[in-house]
């Protein structure tokens, strides 16, 4: 009795190496989490992107300054479309098209503030129409996020037309 009390616990003990020979492999080490934000086929570098966000920026601020409310849509198309080409993490380039919608209206509303314009009041206004307490920052927000919402899904649909990219990255992480 006391000889098994022995062999508790002890590696080999029990015969417990036999369960290889039948088909039980061993039992390997867990891989280390290692972050990463761009993939391994990851064809533009992030100067390149930024210079696009930024030119996508301008081109909604400019269609704002028009009227053209539907702006952060087509350009969120674009840049799905340009995301095929680039490869980037979706995760990764759909906040940065967010931004770009935000700072591409956001900027023409506070240029126009700045100078004069009304839309301060116009934005308290819509903040009372939406529900919200009324404040020019609440209408602010809601138009922002409007923006955003129009851009995020114009990502989405760029990314889905674009060729070959639902196939070929099956079974990859995004």
């Amino acid at each position: 009795m006391t000889a098994e009390f022995r062999r508790l616990g002890k590696r080999g003990s029990y015969r417990l190496g036999q369960l290889r020979a039948q088909g039980v492999g061993e039992a390997t080490r867990p891989v280390p989490f290692q972050p990463h934000f761009i993939r391994r086929d990851h064809r533009w570098p992030a100067a390149v992107w930024l210079i696009a966000l930024l030119a996508g920026s301008v081109l909604i601020a400019g269609a704002a300054a028009l009227g053209w409310w539907f702006a952060p849509f087509i350009v969120g198309v674009l840049a799905g479309g340009a995301n095929w080409l680039g490869a980037w993490r979706a995760r990764i380039a759909a906040p940065a098209v967010v931004v770009m919608a935000a700072i591409g209206w956001g900027v023409p509303l506070v240029l126009a503030e700045l100078h004069g314009q009304p839309y301060a009041a116009m934005a308290r206004v819509i903040a009372a129409i939406v529900g919200l307490p009324a404040s020019a920052v609440n209408g602010f927000a809601v138009t922002l996020l409007v923006a955003a919402a129009q851009a995020v899904v114009g990502y989405w649909l760029g990314r889905a037309l674009t060729p070959g990219v639902c196939g070929s990255r099956v079974g990859r992480p995004d």
